[in-house]
């Protein structure tokens, strides 16, 4: 739950989107070598399987000595009334003491969410609503993309397909292998192409390659329920494009986006009910996955593709763009959104300098300018909210 909140929260605006996303690096990253270590110390008898739990200890010790030297986030600080260190922090991490404007709309976020008493009652308000189904959707549709089940399932997924017991551990160590490196490529490209159209191209990538893995199946098992190793070969390397579009796409952006778009008050809130609707959905995938196989066979990969398309239009429908727009003013995205601004309280019409309301029809980018030039008006709007 803290990794992503703090490093929305600690990162400059124009490079969060690809610092949050270390945080689902480390993971892949992580899979990935216990993958490897688990192939390593099976071949160990009897105490291999000691082995393997007990290397837990390393990075569970090398996280706790982190947290110990890491300093708190400045909203942190500032909201609990530790004003001047909150300041100093923020100076430090963005390495100038021309943090004037930044400061401002902490400290005025943090005094609107000093007066909130109750988060969760609070997130559940209507001028709340948009961000309250972002952090229930976005970590569902993560998990109902199927990832968990390649991840947790592949030795079995793939030997129901008809590969051997070592094929089928080679082909999970390689999707492992694949995950982590396109996070890379993630990384790279957040913050100049955007979330959206990484989750939407990633999510149309991830459609076809179901759908193609579903076709090979369903007509070889059909026939001579047996694959043959060019088939086989196919099956492995469309799997591996799908891997690579959730690396760069919903793999990191479902955190991402929930940890970024909750205003100071509901934010801890939020990014727990994230994290629980993460937890739920990977324990039910978990459990009903082998059943599933059994009922729908190669129809499971259909079952998901299904999912993939809802949440794909889902994000063409309902997410505004958050590149580059700072985390305290995500308020005045919302209140723009075609969708949104009619679910969300009415805003108070105020025309600025330059003839932008909240009226105007201006895309995502304008608005994200718009937030970065007008920051004395966030606290009029939200006063009004």
């Amino acid at each position: 739950m803290a990794v992503p909140l703090y490093l929305s929260e600690m990162a400059p605006a124009h490079l969060r989107g690809g610092l949050n996303m270390m945080f689902q690096l480390a993971t892949t990253l992580g899979i990935f070598s216990a993958n490897m270590i688990n192939y390593g110390t099976q071949k160990i008898k009897p105490w291999g399987w000691r082995l393997s739990l007990g290397l837990v200890a390393a990075p569970a010790l090398l996280m706790t000595v982190g947290g110990l030297l890491l300093p708190e986030t400045p909203n942190s600080l500032i909201e609990r009334g530790h004003v001047e260190e909150g300041r100093r922090v923020l100076e430090l991490i963005r390495g100038t003491t021309d943090v004037d404007a930044e400061f401002t709309d902490m400290t005025e976020a943090s005094e609107l969410a000093n007066t909130i008493k109750h988060p969760f009652r609070n997130i559940l308000e209507r001028r709340n609503r948009p961000q309250l189904v972002m952090a229930v959707c976005m970590p569902a549709f993560q998990i109902l993309t199927g990832i968990n089940s390649i991840l947790f399932y592949a030795p079995v997924l793939f030997q129901s397909m008809g590969f051997g017991a070592s094929w089928s551990l080679y082909s999970s160590m390689l999707t492992g292998a694949v995950l982590l490196f396109s996070t890379l490529i993630s990384i790279a490209t957040v913050d100049r192409l955007g979330r959206r159209k990484l989750l939407i191209s990633g999510g149309i990538q991830m459609i076809v390659c179901q759908l193609i893995v579903a076709a090979i199946l369903g007509v070889k098992f059909g026939s001579d329920k047996h694959l043959s190793r060019g088939c086989s070969v196919a099956v492995v390397f469309v799997i591996c494009l799908f891997m690579l579009a959730f690396g760069w796409s919903w793999g990191p952006l479902g955190w991402t986006v929930p940890s970024e778009i909750f205003p100071l008050e509901t934010r801890s809130a939020g990014q727990s009910i994230t994290v629980a609707v993460n937890l739920f959905f990977t324990f039910v995938i978990a459990q009903a996955f082998l059943s599933l196989l059994c009922v729908f066979k190669y129809a499971i990969f259909i079952f998901f593709a299904g999912w993939i398309a809802i949440m794909t239009a889902f994000v063409y429908v309902f997410l505004p763009e958050t590149k580059g727009v700072p985390i305290e003013e995500m308020v005045l995205l919302w209140s723009k959104h075609r969708f949104w601004k009619n679910i969300m309280p009415a805003m108070p019409t105020m025309p600025l300098e330059d003839g932008w309301g909240p009226g105007d029809d201006r895309g995502d980018s304008a608005v994200a300018a718009d937030c970065s030039i007008h920051k004395s008006q966030v606290k009029i709007i939200v006063d009004e909210q």
